[in-house]
């Protein structure tokens, strides 16, 4: 979509900003995964992001977050979520989780991926995939007149069949001036019930499954999400506008309506 597009759909929430923003959260996502690799550090995947968003003239959505000490999230395998880049070091067979925000002329975008470390087992690919998959089963529901358990119902529809742990803990939000603002974004719901989506809301999509059970537990570092089984998990995120023409995905090298 051309520049000249987006600026036509400008609303009090200036979603021109927030794609440059999610631009650079998109070019951190393809720098990460070019370095991940066996042998390489999480802290070093940080301070490529770090780099990254300087080049784009942005900056981290994470760092100093209530404390936050880092550029990304690093959740390694039964990690969930807010993972501290430091010391770990990448192994064949893990399955790594990537978080990233940026900020934009104070406008601020946020995605996730999930990615194999080399060869990982089919039921680790799967859960990858799948939960990618609820991603978008998602976004599409990202429309003005639905409700936010649509989006929960056809995220959850993706992992139940699988008997996969949906997080229900941690969940995605709206955004825009601030990270996290209202609504709450649950991965889970049922269809028709929810605040009614309007044109000019922004939310941050974020499905979270697990191998196993749908139970948490956070370390004693006060920031790391882990499964409370040990099993593998999985998170995928991606920030959409709600336009008159649809969903508008934020965070993608360009933005995209579905």
């Amino acid at each position: 979509m051309t520049e000249a597009r987006i600026i036509t759909m400008k609303t009090a929430v200036d979603f021109d900003k927030m794609a440059i923003a999610g631009a650079a959260v998109a070019a951190v996502h393809q720098g990460v995964r070019n370095a991940a690799h066996p042998g390489v550090t999480t802290a070093e995947l940080d301070r490529v992001a770090a780099d990254v968003l300087k080049q784009h003239g942005c900056r981290p959505s994470f760092l100093g977050y209530h404390g936050f000490p880092a550029t990304i999230c690093t959740s390694p395998n039964n990690s969930i979520v807010h993972g501290i880049p430091g010391k770990y070091r990448l192994a064949e067979g893990d399955v790594l989780s990537v978080d990233a925000g940026a900020i934009y002329e104070g406008w601020h975008a946020d995605a996730a991926f999930t990615m194999a470390i080399g060869k990982i087992s089919g039921k680790a690919r799967e859960l990858i995939e799948v939960t990618e998959a609820a991603l978008w089963d998602g976004l599409v529901h990202a429309r003005a007149g639905n409700r936010l358990g649509d989006i929960g119902h056809a995220i959850e529809s993706r992992a139940l069949p699988l008997h996969y742990g949906v997080v229900r803990e941690y969940i995605g939000h709206g955004i825009g001036r601030q990270m996290h603002e209202a609504p709450n974004v649950p991965n889970y719901g049922n269809p028709g019930s929810g605040l009614k989506l309007k044109i000019g809301m922004a939310l941050a999509i974020e499905p979270m499954f697990n191998l196993g059970t749908e139970e948490t537990r956070l370390l004693d570092d006060g920031w790391t999400v882990v499964t409370s089984d040990g099993a593998i998990s999985a998170h995928f995120e991606h920030t959409v506008a709600v336009t008159e023409e649809g969903p508008l995905v934020l965070t993608l090298p360009e933005p995209e309506l579905l």
